[in-house]
């Protein structure tokens, strides 16, 4: 009977607090649109005046982002990861990202996927580095390869000024003295850096043993940027933006790469101010520059952030993560 007794208070207690994470990511939307309302409804505006074929492609490729992320990721492991549940947790990571800091959203609902999917904390945060190197390295080579297809196509004095530079590397010198210094004098923590290391290494190794794996993870991390860059030239032709498609989709990458660390939810805010510098960069008018932005702010973040929170608080429930 006491058995019976601990085990029904033990529910009692746990139960609330499931309801509270599922309900989180609905109460973090609420906020977020209240906070972001002014951006939110002059969007919607400009949606209403835009050619609907072209904002339904844009769309489309907003979707097949997902299923890039889903491969990257099954790229990133060697074990085969249940697909389905895979590809709505990116949906539900996406809407994570958005109301995180940057990235952390969508790197806490992996970790905790892969963990449940059987993986170890260590190899799942392995195949999350790997994932974020990958993704990272096919970004900054499509930016360095249109910047060499286009030198003259973007103006890199208003995306960043003169004076960026030097804060930028102090910042980044500072930080890599402070780790280095860590590591040199905390053994425990040099333990744990070089245990991951060796990890990481082997998971990145056993991936690239099988090329059905490399191949989802560099085709994956490829495809990402690409859809993404897709969906702001496809609005960009929905609204008459008069910049060449190519000039856009390196807009994009820049400004998305310049605020990288940037650490705001999603990046809200600080990318579209970046992909309006970054457009009028490549020659496109400020107002249509903005117009485009704010459209397609609202087919990749808005539309899918309520149905993502609420399928993210369906997968806690669930216990899918």
């Amino acid at each position: 009977m006491t058995a019976q007794l601990l085990l029904r208070r033990s529910l009692l207690r746990r139960l609330p607090l499931r309801r509270i994470l599922c309900l989180l990511p609905v109460a973090l939307v609420v906020v977020v649109a209240v906070r972001h309302r002014d951006v939110l409804a002059e969007g919607i505006g400009r949606l209403a005046s835009a050619e609907w074929p072209w904002l339904l492609a844009a769309t489309g490729a907003t979707c097949l982002t997902w299923v890039a992320a889903a491969v990257t990721r099954q790229g990133a492991v060697v074990d085969r990861l249940p697909g389905l549940r895979l590809l709505v947790t990116q949906f539900a990571a996406g809407a994570a990202n958005h109301l995180l800091p940057t990235g952390l959203g969508a790197s806490a609902v992996n970790l905790r996927f892969m963990t449940v999917c059987g993986l170890s904390p260590a190899r799942s945060s392995a195949a999350l580095a790997l994932y974020l190197l990958a993704e990272s390295v096919a970004r900054v080579g499509l930016l360095a390869a249109l910047l060499i297809t286009f030198p003259d196509a973007l103006r890199l004095g208003p995306l960043l000024p003169a004076g960026v530079w030097g804060p930028l590397l102090t910042a980044a010198g500072a930080t890599a003295a402070v780790a280095a210094v860590l590591l040199v004098c905390v053994r425990r923590l040099r333990a744990v850096v070089s245990s991951f290391l060796r990890t990481a290494l082997g998971e990145a190794r056993s991936v690239h043993a099988r090329p059905s794996r490399a191949l989802a993870l560099w085709g994956g991390s490829l495809a990402f940027p690409v859809l993404q860059a897709s969906g702001l030239v496809l609005v960009g032709l929905a609204l008459g933006l008069q910049v060449p498609p190519a000039h856009i989709a390196l807009a994009y990458l820049a400004a998305t790469v310049a605020v990288a660390l940037v650490p705001t939810p999603g990046g809200l805010g600080s990318v579209e101010a970046a992909l309006v510098v970054a457009l009028v960069a490549v020659g496109g008018p400020v107002t249509v520059a903005t117009a485009v932005v704010l459209a397609y702010r609202i087919i990749t973040v808005w539309l899918p952030l309520l149905p993502g929170a609420l399928t993210l608080g369906a997968l806690v429930r669930w216990k899918i993560i």
